[in-house]
């Protein structure tokens, strides 16, 4: 990426809830989730508050994928209605090819959020059909696989958004990270250890195996460490996207 495509596009601060260990999830099965979860866990529950007071304070843009909203329960979410005057996220960016969400999800989806922006390379997606429908709907569509460099200088250039919010999987957080697509880290460490060969992390994706893929690897600078209480911690990083390493 050139310094010119890097400064034309929405700067990205990837936030998430994680254990000790650096699980994002429960376990493996789609049926466990944190949001779920870790309330109910003592030890725990008492200061998950402060992760989801800390994400009112985040971008006014935010990426998720289709699959986790319809982990948590999208497809299946009543429609109330009414639009909240004020949330965490009053722009929603969608990821979704598969596509994950139904018809009906997508609507509750843009029932909770100022503006839903559908982002596909799947031409048969329910979305498409619903854009006449939702006001607040707009599809972005990719023919191919989706650039998310061209998404992030769309989003800035086209739809105003300085700044996004990421609370993507560990597959596409791999992606983004090794790009050079994430600016900053804001992690929230809960006071548990999960465990897990296959359980959900940060950043997931396929290991390197080359010395030549070191050049993947991504330092950080610490730029913020708080203690919260009932034994939280939020960490701050800016992400160092040029890899220099030195000879043996």
């Amino acid at each position: 990426m050139t310094e010119e495509q890097s400064k034309s596009r929405a700067k990205t601060t990837l936030f998430l809830l994680m254990s000790v260990d650096g699980k994002i999830s429960s376990g493996e099965s789609n049926s466990l989730d944190p949001d779920l979860d870790w309330k109910r866990i003592h030890g725990v529950k008492e200061g998950l508050a402060q992760y989801y007071q800390i994400e009112q304070t985040t971008d006014l843009h935010s990426l998720i994928t289709g699959r986790i909203l319809a982990k948590l329960g999208a497809n299946e979410q009543e429609i109330e209605g009414e639009r909240p005057e004020s949330s965490a996220f009053l722009n929603s960016i969608v990821i979704d090819r598969k596509p994950w969400l139904s018809a009906h999800g997508i609507r509750s989806v843009a029932d909770g959020v100022k503006t839903l922006y559908l982002v596909t390379n799947n031409p048969l997606h329910p979305a498409h059909g619903l854009v006449t429908e939702l006001e607040n709907l707009t599809v972005i569509n990719y023919s191919d696989e989706i650039d998310f460099l061209d998404l992030f200088q769309v989003m800035k250039e086209e739809y105003g958004a300085s700044g996004i919010t990421l609370q993507s999987g560990g597959m596409l957080n791999t992606k983004l990270v090794r790009d050079g697509l994430v600016d900053h880290l804001l992690i929230i460490v809960a006071p548990l250890i999960v465990g897990g060969k296959t359980t959900p992390t940060m950043v997931d994706g396929y290991s390197f195996q080359t010395e030549s893929d070191l050049i993947g690897l991504k330092a950080l600078k610490l730029t913020r460490c708080e203690v919260l209480s009932n034994s939280y911690l939020r960490l701050e990083y800016d992400v160092i996207q040029t890899t220099i390493i030195d000879s043996k």
